[in-house]
């Protein structure tokens, strides 16, 4: 999630590095839009989201990941790599409930909760570090935020209304669409932008405590 390309020089080799973060975002807003369209109620079933999660929600992810750290951008590469294992450790949750082990593997839907809960953690940090990149990755974090909520708690067994269980599912489906939307436009920001070499869409400036404190270190 870096805003620029970047030169490197190892010994004779001059690299010159693309910004991954297009690939990452356009990756998040398929997988997240057809796996809304099922918490909606639009489509039904998970056999056909399988397929965008491994290879946009987790392989194009992961690969903005890996490209991130040849950035050195330690948060872009947690961001991108920590929710591509995501996507394929969802893809594989969807398989084995499907029976594709066969059906005598025994699973417990609350372990799923506690790993939305364990996501949802990881996101609430890594929101505070999306203020210091740019408010439309801080919306994008600030929805994910939502997303692990709503899942969590509508599946961690915390919670037995019916309706209260619903009202976290929809709260879910609406913050997965709001993450696709948003991520389709970030993407679409940082393609045009670094493209034409000026700004066509803005995506806001970083803010934040923590982001004016770094901005008087560095010019000090």
């Amino acid at each position: 999630m870096s805003n620029s390309n970047e030169i490197k020089v190892t010994g004779h080799v001059q690299e010159l590095v693309a910004n991954p973060s297009p690939l990452g975002l356009f990756g998040l807003a398929i997988v997240t839009l057809v796996a809304s369209s099922a918490k909606l109620g639009i489509t039904d079933g998970t056999a056909y989201i399988i397929p965008w999660a491994l290879f946009l929600g987790a392989s194009a992810q992961f690969v903005a990941g890996i490209l991130d750290y040849k950035h050195n951008n330690t948060f872009g590469a947690t961001a991108f790599c920590g929710y591509g294992f995501f996507w394929f450790a969802m893809a594989f949750s969807w398989m084995i409930s499907a029976g594709l082990w066969g059906n005598g593997v025994a699973f417990d839907a609350r372990q799923m909760g506690f790993a939305f809960l364990g996501y949802f953690i990881f996101t609430v940090y890594m929101t505070i570090g999306a203020m210091g990149a740019n408010k439309v990755l801080f919306i994008i974090f600030f929805l994910i935020d939502l997303l692990f909520l709503g899942l969590f708690m509508s599946t961690i067994g915390w919670v037995s209304s019916k309706s209260t269980i619903h009202a976290f599912h929809m709260l879910a489906a609406y913050a997965e669409f709001g993450i696709a939307m948003v991520s389709f436009y970030g993407s679409a920001a940082t393609v045009l932008n670094s493209h034409y070499g000026i700004t066509v869409l803005p995506v806001g400036a970083p803010f934040g405590p923590w982001t004016k404190a770094a901005q008087a270190a560095k010019a000090a």
